[in-house]
């Protein structure tokens, strides 16, 4: 059999397996079916959870510092869900959560020589937009008294004043976002993410005025698609930096060599922890399945469940396991067996 170039890059399985082990499993079994095949390992991310470690994996040279990632060229990527992510609380608190994590791990990488920052926005705990970042980068949140208001987006509804004269200064900066939601209103931060991090009806409208309050002394235009990333983290670093925001999941692609990779594959693994009808709008799985169609490459989607049809070839870690349960609990021997089903299947009718 002629050997195959093959493109592993799934997404991160959120909440069981990264998307580099994820990528390694699946082409590990993909070899033991097909081991003259030239199989490309390139994890992937969209500014969420699993960005750092998809770009430490693609990029050579890259080393981890600590809570940041240092890049060859002497810029470095920072990751709000690894230092502060919904995933690290033990209970949600949607008042209390902060970014302050975020902005230590910022002035790390700052204080250390880093010559450019990208900050990957996704996955957060809290809805402060960005503030507990900006305090631990210097900057004064206060309330009427002029006391230093708490951490945590609860805390904005008493925002009345901002003092910017002791930021840290930054490199350039880069905003990887996986949303294009507005910072305020009902397909804002609040209102659409708010309720997954915890918060009921009433607390969503106390962050959003919150937010408001936020917007209107920061000035930066709330209703700028991606603001609301990250409980409004997008809004205070942009509004406090200038910083743009951009996709994600594109600035990955170009850090791992994805589409330069796919001009000369012949099949194309993707996958995530659940394929669904919202994968195929935007999402980084939905997104490689039309970039291989466009190279001429075989997709394939590999995913823990399977809930819409990909329009290729496909395997649900669920359905080999016997349950969801199984296959989250020990995932990788699963993806092991998917990429041996893929390197035998994948391009031929799904059984």
């Amino acid at each position: 059999m002629t050997p195959r170039t093959v493109v592993i890059a799934p997404d991160s399985f959120k909440g069981t397996v990264s998307a580099s082990d994820a990528a390694r499993a699946i082409a590990e079994g993909w070899l033991e079916v097909s081991p003259g095949d030239d199989v490309l390992v390139l994890p992937q991310a969209d500014g969420g959870e699993g960005t750092l470690d998809a770009i430490r994996a693609s990029v050579t040279g890259s080393c981890l510092r600590g809570d940041w990632l240092e890049l060859p060229d002497g810029s470095a990527v920072v990751e709000l869900a690894r230092v502060c992510g919904i995933t690290l609380l033990d209970e949600l608190d949607p008042l209390g959560a902060s970014t302050r994590r975020l902005g230590e791990a910022m002035r790390d990488a700052v204080e250390s020589g880093a010559t450019a920052l990208t900050v990957a926005l996704g996955g957060s705990a809290s809805t402060d937009g960005g503030t507990g970042a900006l305090s631990a980068l210097g900057m004064r949140f206060s309330g009427s008294r002029g006391e230093v208001l708490p951490d945590g987006g609860g805390a904005l509804i008493h925002l009345e004043s901002v003092d910017r004269s002791r930021i840290m200064a930054v490199p350039p900066l880069t905003l990887l976002v996986d949303v294009t939601a507005p910072l305020l209103g009902p397909t804002g931060a609040a209102a659409v993410f708010g309720p997954q991090k915890g918060a009921t009806v009433d607390h969503v409208a106390r962050l959003d005025a919150g937010l408001a309050r936020l917007a209107a002394l920061m000035g930066a235009d709330p209703s700028e698609p991606g603001m609301g990333a990250a409980g409004g983290t997008a809004y205070g670093l942009a509004a406090a930096f200038g910083a743009d925001a951009t996709s994600g999941a594109e600035h990955v692609a170009r850090l791992t060599g994805l589409d330069a990779a796919l001009t000369r594959a012949d099949v194309v693994i993707t996958g995530e922890g659940r394929f669904d009808a919202q994968s195929l709008t935007g999402k980084v799985v939905g997104g490689i399945l039309d970039r291989a169609r466009s190279a001429g490459a075989v997709p394939a989607v590999i995913a823990g469940s399977v809930d819409v049809d990909p329009g290729a070839w496909s395997a649900s870690l669920a359905e080999l396991a016997g349950s969801a349960r199984a296959a989250m609990a020990d995932p990788l021997p699963w993806l092991v067996e998917a990429g041996r089903r893929a390197a035998r299947d994948a391009g031929r009718p799904a059984p």
